[in-house]
């Protein structure tokens, strides 16, 4: 080797060490810049799909105002003491909400049904035994249960009948006459309360039926009074 090779650091081998580094550094860095620019891809498509989402969630209309209501769970009769089985809560647009629809079980659950509702019927309040339904031509009307010896008779009757109540009882005389008096005039029939088979009626037999009617306290404690000796009957007067 000359002179001049040792002084510029040339020779006949390969070169080794410092020399092969700058090559092994470039790689490394185009490496980590490839891999730098894949995630800023990734990054950059996630963001795009987010914003797409978004942007089509703003456009999609909101959902349609509703009202929740109260409604029967299943065909239920007339005079029907109604338990948590018998309703079920639906969400109604409110132009399809009837006045005065029940919005909550708990004003439903143990009160008794006016007339009969098939399932999916929504409750109201003037379907429900209560302040709305003890209200007569006078003030201070009350609710009382009376029963009628002829059922069949009282299946006819229909919440807001109006009848007279009569008594029938034995004369005094021996000769097994019955006597007939007018116990209450122009009463209302409030509702038939239906039973386990959802007649609306009790046994047919000498127990009759029973109908709740709203009269005055004074006329309620005269057909109570009569009741436990008078066979009871009713007369229909209107609907």
């Amino acid at each position: 080797m000359s002179g001049s090779q040792l002084r510029h650091g040339r020779g006949t081998g390969p070169m080794t060490g410092s020399a092969a580094a700058p090559s092994g550094v470039t790689r490394w860095t185009r490496e980590l810049l490839r891999t730098g620019r894949w995630h800023r891809r990734l990054l950059a498509s996630g963001l795009l799909a987010g914003a797409m989402a978004v942007g089509l969630q703003a456009l999609e209309p909101p959902p349609p105002p509703s009202v929740r209501v109260v409604a029967a769970a299943r065909d239920l009769a007339a005079g029907t003491r109604l338990t948590a089985a018998d309703v079920t809560v639906l969400r109604l647009s409110p132009s399809a909400v009837p006045d005065g629809a029940v919005s909550s079980p708990t004003d439903a659950v143990a009160r008794t049904l006016v007339s009969t509702a098939r399932r999916g019927e929504p409750i109201t309040d003037v379907r429900l035994v209560g302040a709305g339904h003890l209200a007569t031509d006078v003030d201070g009307a009350v609710t009382v249960p009376v029963r009628i010896a002829d059922g069949e008779a009282v299946a006819l009757l229909r919440p807001g009948d109006v009848v007279d109540v009569l008594g029938a009882a034995p004369t005094s005389d021996g000769s097994g006459s019955t006597s007939a008096r007018l116990l209450a005039s122009t009463v209302r029939v409030v509702t038939v309360p239906a039973t386990g088979d959802g007649t609306g009626l009790s046994a047919l037999g000498g127990d009759g039926a029973l109908v709740l009617l709203s009269t005055t306290p004074t006329t309620a404690a005269r057909v109570a009074g009569a009741a436990v000796t008078d066979r009871l009957s009713v007369v229909l007067r209107g609907r």
